[in-house]
């Protein structure tokens, strides 16, 4: 596995343990479909939540949700109307992102993490 693939994936399971720290189930990761990919899907309440994943060593070049652009805003709202329209749900979608600080990457013991409710909407 790279480099890159690896902090990633590291980010990514940092994001998911603090949603389900924060009462939220994780529905499915990584959804992938020609129109784009989801890094993680979780349920909360009524609530489903699409969340993007971002990591840094830290915000010295901006915060990492200003990394998730326009053009990926539109791939992940069009893969998470497939999902929808996929599994049926019915839930309330809401799009997030999460930002997670490493500033000693995959070896960073206690990353900062924000989660940004509703970062963007359709």
């Amino acid at each position: 596995m790279n480099d890159k693939k690896e902090r990633g994936n590291w980010g990514e399971e940092r994001a998911a343990l603090y949603l389900r720290l924060h009462g939220y189930k994780i529905v499915e990761r990584n959804f992938r479909c020609r129109q784009g990919e989801i890094d993680i899907i979780a349920r909360k309440g009524d609530v489903v939540a699409f969340v993007e994943v971002k990591q840094r060593k830290n915000a010295d070049f901006g915060e990492a949700r200003e990394f998730v652009t326009y053009s990926k805003q539109r791939r992940v709202i069009a893969a998470a109307e497939l999902w929808l329209l996929k599994t049926g749900c019915e839930l309330q979608p809401r799009f997030d992102v999460i930002e997670v600080y490493a500033p000693d990457g995959t070896k960073t013991l206690f990353p900062e993490i924000h989660h940004i409710e509703n970062a963007f909407s359709v």
